[in-house]
């Protein structure tokens, strides 16, 4: 019997992480999908060299890539990571990320990601991939079909209607600065004080040492924290490990602080600040010296359409990448918009409003999440009692499921949508200060109780 559903005729602006999964969504929904991408093919072509700092694949994502058929694929080139290792005064100390063994993070290879869900885009009926294609504007007439328009390397420029236009094409999208134009568009975007270099931790030479041809820990993320700096590392699955830093651009512990150094300074530096990291990374000079530093900004608009354009993922809300929930908010981003023209199968504008109701205050709330954990992260991941803290949060939610669940798993082990979650973390902290406040003045009247009869 035949699909009863209308097949609609979809322009994605942008091959990346989002714009490729839902391609392939759509296109096995039976809509014609037209994706256009202004970058080379990257079946044939390297990332971004410096700028691909590893993602963080958590329940939220696999279940966006479960839908298409891609989480076992993912998985098999992931990493488990069950916790932090915080590396500070030449010793190290493991965190768990939750109580809970079987839960942990996966980092995963952001080009590696972006070339599968590419493949699975092409190889879908109904998706058509066009590479080497800039998305420069987008027209959203009310009464006309919407557009996209694309330049290509000869300079030509191609006017490309459909039924619904999706703006995938990241931070600095196209499609979102034509909406910006517009009247009651609200847009803000906050650069943060710090930046991100790469470095990189290769492979060890001799895989006899504790950890194989891993030169550190493989199942854990691993910072460094320096108050307003920190240095992160990720691990591969071909035994590397991905590092980033986080510094100010200017001020103490800032790339500042080395514009201009010799390669002996920049080395004496890291020696005395990253001591027990320097002898894994034997091409530091190299990368420092050929890797871009790169700013990180957080950037919210509302509302995401104009007629029957449509925003999505970073095009949408760009946020920092550290609650490693860039790329699981945008899966979920995909999931919804599907799911929304799936419901309304007749009625786009109403898909749309149904999308954008169910995920604006959750990026909202990733957003301003994802700040706090790069304080959590740079300014407390070493401190001893932030640490006794988070497992106290992990005992209480042992001993009371029901009743506790602490933020982090419902933020990267569960599917809480996150306004829902931040919401409950709150109204958990409130109760838990009104324990204390009863609480206190009882132990305190009960020991001073336990004292006079004692000694009476």
């Amino acid at each position: 019997m035949a699909d009863p559903r209308p097949s609609h005729d979809i322009v994605i602006a942008g091959a990346g992480l989002a714009g490729a999964l839902l391609a392939t969504s759509l296109g096995r929904a039976g809509h014609r999908v037209r994706l256009f991408e202004r970058r080379m093919d990257p079946r044939r072509a390297d990332a971004e060299s410096g700028r691909s700092i590893n993602l963080a694949i958590s329940v939220r994502g696999l279940h966006a890539l479960a839908s298409v058929g891609l989480e076992e694929a993912v998985l098999a080139d992931a990493v488990r990571m069950p916790g932090r290792m915080v590396h500070q005064h030449g010793a190290e100390t493991f965190t768990p990320y939750s109580r809970d063994p079987d839960r942990a993070i996966n980092s995963v290879s952001r080009s590696g990601l972006n070339r599968m869900l590419v493949e699975s885009a092409a190889a879908t009926p109904g998706v058509e991939l066009v590479f080497e294609a800039r998305c420069v504007d987008a027209e959203f007439d009310e009464h006309a079909r919407p557009a996209a328009i694309f330049e290509f390397p000869d300079g030509r420029r191609e006017r490309v209607d459909g039924d619904l236009v999706v703006g995938a094409d990241g931070a600095f999208s196209a499609v979102r600065e034509a909406m910006r134009r517009t009247a009651r568009f609200d847009f803000s975007q906050s650069w943060l004080a710090a930046g991100y270099k790469e470095l990189a931790i290769p492979p060890a030479d001799d895989a006899s040492g504790p950890h194989g041809r891993f030169r550190l820990d493989p199942n854990a993320l691993h910072i460094w924290p320096h108050g307003g700096s920190m240095m992160i590392a990720l691990p591969n699955a071909d035994g590397s490990f991905t590092g980033t830093l986080f510094w100010p651009f200017e001020g103490e512990h800032s790339f500042g602080t080395l514009d201009g150094a010799s390669d002996a300074e920049i080395m004496a530096f890291f020696e005395r600040h990253y001591p027990d990291a320097v002898p894994h990374m034997p091409d530091l000079l190299a990368d420092w010296h050929a890797n871009p530093t790169s700013a990180l900004v957080t950037m919210r608009s509302r509302p995401w359409h104009r007629g029957r354009a449509v925003l999505l993922g970073d095009a949408a809300h760009a946020i920092v990448p550290f609650y490693g929930q860039g790329a699981n908010a945008s899966f979920e981003d995909c999931e919804a918009l599907a799911d929304a023209i799936a419901s309304h199968p007749t009625d786009l504008d109403a898909a749309i409003a149904a999308y954008e109701d169910e995920r604006i205050d959750n990026a909202n709330a990733i957003a301003d999440l994802a700040l706090d954990q790069f304080i959590d992260m740079r300014d407390r991941a070493g401190d001893r009692r932030h640490r006794l803290a988070k497992r106290g949060s992990q005992l209480l939610g042992a001993i009371v499921p029901s009743l506790w669940t602490p933020l982090y798993d419902m933020v990267s082990f569960s599917r809480i949508p996150y306004a829902t979650a931040v919401a409950k973390a709150e109204r958990q902290a409130r109760v838990l200060r009104t324990i204390a406040t009863i609480a206190l003045p009882a132990a305190i009247i009960a020991a001073l109780l336990t004292f006079i009869l004692t000694w009476s």
